[in-house]
């Protein structure tokens, strides 16, 4: 089977917080309605639908997460240099998101942290 496109669709509380924090770190926004805000994320435009937690959790067919206790997939965003890291962080922080860890370097050869979004959906931003 092939597969022609994927993206991700995440619940969420509230669309204009949700807007202004992934603008606010500068990703490309694909469209917004009374149900959902979308970007598009990396050079192939992964897209990430967040929908309000009230319209997504119906169509899941069960209960979403709560992020808050526990964790549901964790992105990474590939970063070109630890400077690059470590202002994301800053921006992460100023834009109102949660570092969950800071910037470290772990393993070898790698560097990264970890932050979760106004709704607590975790993101790594990581150096190799």
């Amino acid at each position: 089977m092939k597969t022609k496109k994927i993206w991700a669709n995440f619940g969420v509380l509230d669309l204009e917080r949700t807007t202004t924090f992934y603008q606010q770190l500068g990703f490309k926004h694909n469209g917004a309605s009374g149900q959902l805000t979308s970007f598009f994320f990396g050079d192939e435009n992964f897209i990430i639908h967040f929908f309000l937690k009230d319209v997504l959790e119906p169509a899941m067919k069960g209960p979403i997460v709560d992020t808050k206790a526990g964790n549901e997939i964790i992105f990474t965003i590939s970063a070109d240099s630890r400077e690059v890291v470590d202002n994301w962080e800053k921006e992460v922080r100023q834009a109102g998101g949660t570092i969950v860890s800071k910037p470290e370097a772990f393993g070898e050869g790698y560097y990264g942290f970890v932050f979760a979004d106004p709704d607590g959906h975790k993101f790594n931003v990581f150096q190799m």
